[in-house]
């Protein structure tokens, strides 16, 4: 199986991740950039820092409006990790995302190629707190909230990345203003970890038409991964 992978990685021109990450995992992230004082304290917690260090973060306005931060759920070991943008009201309550209508149908999409939330499978958010009103995230936002999504990525090293969304594909990729429909559709390469660009399920629940699609997506993934 895991031959079978790395072959369609490299017919893609994709870099096995979980080699290099076990090596030395600043090499596929890069190092943090000297003088960054807080982002280079971010990149060296474990997990349980880094948790506790999410939960009272204050980088940022949005401490000031949420509940509580939402770190994410799943396996710590996972072979997926799906990011979305940032909690809702739902998961701002919670303290956990994609709990609301938009969570139930992506455990169906998770349950329709034999996955699980919390087996194999992590989820995150580009941001960890929500915006009030659910709005778009702001460029100092993200920015405070990036060392954060890299270090999971580093902890966890998923063999997959799936973006669910425009808004954390652009993020991921650094992609501009490109479209959904521009990104998907192909495997990404993100630091070595092929990446698969979705629609946020959200929108998925006020256009049923795209859910096709996103099916494809989701074949796109299983077959990436082997």
């Amino acid at each position: 199986m895991n031959g079978m992978r790395e072959a369609y990685l490299k017919e893609l021109g994709l870099s096995p991740v979980w080699r290099e990450r076990a090596k030395a995992p600043h090499a596929v992230m890069g190092e943090p950039a000297i003088g960054d004082d807080r982002r280079s304290r971010i990149l060296r917690m474990d997990w349980q820092a880094l948790q506790q260090d999410v939960a009272g973060c204050t980088a940022c306005d949005l401490h000031k409006t949420r509940t509580q931060a939402v770190f994410g759920v799943g396996d710590a070991q996972p072979d997926w990790l799906f990011i979305g943008e940032a909690p809702g009201e739902d998961e701002d309550a919670k303290g956990e995302p994609f709990v609301g209508p938009a969570g139930k149908l992506l455990d169906n999409m998770l349950a329709s190629i034999g996955l699980g939330r919390t087996k194999k499978v992590f989820i995150a958010n580009v941001l960890k707190c929500r915006p009030p009103g659910n709005r778009n995230p702001q460029p100092d936002e993200v920015t405070a909230c990036e060392p954060y999504l890299t270090r999971q990525i580093e902890l966890l090293r998923p063999k997959l990345i799936v973006v669910l969304g425009r808004f954390a594909a652009q993020s991921l990729l650094q992609a501009g203003d490109k479209s959904i429909a521009s990104l998907r559709g192909q495997v990404h390469d993100y630091h070595g970890i092929p990446l698969i660009v979705t629609y946020h399920p959200a929108y998925l629940l006020r256009n049923l038409q795209d859910k096709a699609k996103a099916w494809e997506d989701l074949c796109l993934a299983v077959k990436t991964m082997g």
